[in-house]
């Protein structure tokens, strides 16, 4: 495993690292959501280079050990634009074998609008708790009406697991931010607006995942996300008893292993 900073489309430094793998049969970008970090997928990550697959992580700006003002973005563009800063290194050094993304929560809206935004690029992608829609107003209606600069405080962690071991390490984990920037969920209702306007432009090979008790993204996000893209190769499966984060959820082996062996049929 490397770490190091990558310079993202407009200069700011993103915390990146990688875990390579030789002769991966493959390579995979995770993309983290809103006020966690890359560290938060080190299990997953374990799991998909058991299986050969080589993982590339970052923080998101304004997150965790990245530059950035905290938790903060003047345009939805900014997150799209650094996963695809960060999937063009994962293409450029593996040139041979296919780059999946998975992207969870805020990173499954970032990853779902590159995927709009730049379609055939990657070979698949796989969504956990995509905040595509929001069908659940978990910051109220928006836009929210506050002066721009105004901070709101992190309330996201009783939603995120049934494992309370799980939500007491986000809570007492000094990487997740404490605080969410009203600019950033303001840019980000913006990016659900467009996603809505343009689901033909997402052609892609999805699978979308999503635990029926989320309590912080409605699974209604990913039916209508489902429903309406344009892509063929899509499957959808909702988990009847799980909360936000699937990949932490005490059954997260068998969710993980669906999610690699839907990445391996398409390799």
């Amino acid at each position: 495993m490397t770490e190091t900073m990558l310079t993202s489309f407009d200069g700011t430094k993103l915390y990146f690292k990688k875990d390579v793998v030789d002769n991966a049969k493959g390579a995979v970008v995770i993309v983290h959501g809103l006020c966690e970090h890359a560290s938060r997928y080190d299990y997953l990550t374990e799991k998909l280079v058991a299986r050969s697959f080589s993982v590339y992580r970052f923080d998101h700006r304004g997150h965790a050990r990245s530059e950035g003002n905290r938790v903060f973005y003047t345009d939805f563009n900014e997150i799209v634009d650094d996963v695809n800063a960060v999937v063009d290194v994962a293409l450029q050094e593996n040139p041979d074998v296919p780059v999946f993304v998975i992207g969870h929560s805020m990173g499954g809206f970032a990853t779902t609008a590159f995927a709009t935004k730049y379609p055939n690029k990657v070979k698949g992608f796989v969504l956990s708790g995509a905040l595509t829609r929001y069908k659940k107003q978990l910051f109220g209606e928006t836009p929210i009406n506050l002066p721009s600069g105004t901070y709101l405080p992190n309330e996201l962690g009783d939603g995120v697991c049934s494992d309370p071991a799980v939500v007491a390490a986000y809570v007492n984990d000094p990487l997740v931010e404490k605080q969410i920037s009203v600019d950033l969920l303001n840019n980000l209702i913006a990016g659900i607006d467009w996603l809505k306007a343009n689901p033909q432009q997402f052609v892609d090979p999805v699978f979308i995942m999503h635990g029926a008790n989320d309590g912080l993204v409605s699974e209604e996000d990913s039916i209508a996300l489902y429903s309406e893209i344009a892509a063929t190769d899509k499957s959808l499966k909702i988990y009847g008893q799980l909360m936000h984060e699937i990949f932490n959820e005490p059954v997260r082996d068998e969710v993980i292993e669906e999610a690699i062996s839907w990445i391996e049929k398409r390799v």
